[in-house]
Formats: C-alpha cells, sequence, structure tokens
C-alpha cells in the first residue's frame, strides 16, 4: 500500500460521500494504491452509517469505531496505527484540507527523499481579532519555554514517511499534544502554506474553550516552566514581606505612624493565599496527568474495525 489518508471524524454525516468522491476524482491518476482509514470519534449522527456504505465501494475503506468520544488527537493515533501505507496523511473530513494537495504532498516526498514529513500551515486565517491573538501569543509563549519548536500556524494536515509514523506510535503517552510530539520525534520536515477551504457541510467543532484546553495540553506536555512559578511566586512573595516589613518599622519609628495589622493582615493572607492556591493548581496539573498515566488506560477503545472487500480482493491477487 502507497498511501493511507486517515481521517479523524466526529459527527460528520453529511462530509463523508462528500470527501469520499472528493478523494475518488483527485486520486483517479494517481498511479498508485491507496486506502482511506476512516476513525470514527463516537460520533452521535449517523456518520458511521455513511462510512459503512463505502465499504463496498472502488477504494479500500477501512473503519475504526469508538466506543465513545475520545478526542481528535486519539483519533490520530488510532488512524496511524491502523493504517498500512508507506505514507500516511492525516486529513479532515470537512474539505478545509484538500486531498488533491495531500496527493501533491506524497509526490513531494517521492522527489525530495531527504524529507520526511510534508506538514502545512496557514499564512492566514479567517478568524477573530481575538482568536489571532490568542494564537499567536501561545506559540510566543510556549516556544520560549518548550524543548522543542512550534512552527505558528501549523497544522495537523501532514504527509509522514512510514518511520517517522512508527516513531509517533512508540509515544503511547495518554495526554497528546500531537504538534508537539511530531516535532519532539525529530525527523526532516518541510512546511508548505496551505489556504483552508470552506466546511463542505457543517460547523467547525472547535470552540474558543476547547482551543484554550488544547493549548494547555501543550504547556503541561511539552514544559515545566509553570512549576518554575511556585519558586518565584513564593520568592515574590517573600521579597514583598520584607519590603512591606522595612516600610511598616521605618514609618513607625520615623514618623510616628500607627500601625494597623488588621489591615495589613488582611493584605497579606489575601495575597499569599491566592499565591499558594495557583502554585498549588499547577503542580495539580502535574500530578493528575501523571497519576491518570501511570493507570495505563489505553489511548482509545474501538467497539469495532471494518473493512472493506477490496483487503481481500488484494491480498488474493499478490497470493496468485
Amino acid at each position: 500500500m502507497k498511501l493511507s489518508l486517515v481521517v479523524p471524524c466526529f459527527n460528520e454525516e453529511g462530509n463523508i460521500p462528500i470527501f469520499y468522491d472528493t478523494v475518488k476524482a483527485d486520486f483517479k491518476d494517481a498511479g498508485f494504491d491507496y486506502e482511506i482509514v476512516f476513525v470514527n470519534d463516537g460520533s452521535r449522527d449517523g456518520t458511521l452509517r455513511e462510512m459503512k456504505k463505502l465499504l463496498d465501494g472502488e477504494i479500500p475503506v477501512k473503519i475504526v469505531s469508538f466506543s465513545r468520544n475520545f478526542g481528535k488527537e486519539s483519533a490520530m493515533y488510532a488512524g496511524l496505527e491502523n493504517s498500512e501505507g508507506e505514507y500516511v496523511t492525516i486529513i479532515d473530513a470537512d474539505l478545509q484540507q484538500s486531498p488533491a494537495l495531500a496527493l501533491e504532498m506524497v509526490r513531494t516526498l517521492e522527489s525530495k527523499s531527504d524529507y520526511d514529513c510534508i506538514a502545512t500551515y496557514q499564512e492566514s486565517r479567517g478568524e477573530s481579532k481575538s482568536l489571532v491573538f490568542f494564537k499567536e501569543n501561545f506559540y510566543k509563549i510556549i516556544n520560549k519555554f518548550a524543548d522543542v519548536e512550534f512552527r505558528q500556524g501549523a497544522s495537523d494536515f501532514r504527509t509522514f514517511r512510514r518511520p517517522m509514523v512508527d516513531a509517533i506510535l512508540s509515544m503511547d503517552e495518554y495526554f497528546r499534544f500531537s504538534k508537539g510530539l511530531f516535532s519532539w520525534v525529530g525527523f526532516k520536515t518541510k512546511f508548505i502554506p496551505y489556504k483552508a477551504g470552506k466546511r463542505a457541510t457543517g460547523e467547525t467543532k472547535w470552540t474558543f474553550w476547547k482551543l484554550v484546553k488544547y493549548a494547555l495540553e501543550g504547556i503541561f506536555g511539552f514544559t515545566t516552566a509553570p512549576l518554575r512559578i511556585a519558586s518565584i511566586a513564593g520568592g515574590a512573595s517573600l521579597l514583598g514581606f520584607l519590603i512591606y516589613l522595612i516600610y511598616i518599622i521605618v514609618r513607625c519609628a520615623a514618623f510616628g505612624g500607627v500601625y494597623t495589622a488588621a489591615n495589613s493582615a488582611v493584605l497579606l493572607i489575601l495575597a499569599i493565599g491566592g499565591i499558594q492556591l495557583l502554585c498549588l493548581g499547577i503542580i495539580g496539573e502535574y500530578l493528575a496527568r501523571t497519576y491518570i498515566q501511570g493507570k495505563g488506560r489505553p489511548i482509545y477503545i474501538a467497539k469495532e474495525i471494518l473493512k472493506s472487500k477490496k483487503y481481500s480482493e488484494d491480498t488474493e491477487v499478490k497470493n496468485g
């Protein structure tokens, strides 16, 4: 198998047949064999039903259906794990990411043997100024503290060689932030710009708060810098206390001021208490991740894995 198209899906009922037909048209003259690996991430609509309709089609289709919604990160891992291609492309079903560009990415890897991955990034986004501001500053912050570099605007829309896929799969951590994992494993990556198209049907599943949660996964997963806040905040709190103490002593000695202990105590308690709770919360985030990872829970649970008849036909041809 030359290429595997890994397609994570959550409530994409209307997009599945359109995506399939688009791939079929764009890859008509590809000149190599390929498969589509759909991952049904606990969809609540007819996504799985639409996937099953494609099992008798011309393109080899594999369906990995989760027992519940595990999230896109788990869906991407499952798709990579169940792919068979020499090259593997992660692509969304909503056609914001073009299958034709995926074919170009494969061609690029074929012609440039020194690259292991072709990754896309968006030079411009049709998003609100507040969301753009949030994303830009997220990359600035995480690149300042993380051990790996994150390309601003980089997408999960990428094509890998098999050795890189195997390296990513060897990292079986439960809390996954794939953009960081793709960078951490190394390998040479070529970034190319692309413009996201309009969704074929439906609406985006990414809300602002989901993006915030995703960003926090990246921060907690690839840098321990937040843990240093405890030391910095503790030192700053002690320094502030000493400065304030000197100020009170000088004021009382030189100017005969009256020391109001009640007001000072309230301010100090609020300041120190707030710092302590903040630090405990940060430490708790890391401990929670360590605790859950220690349980050894699987990244996903597949309720069923289905393959089209094309797989058995190809096997018969090869054996014959």
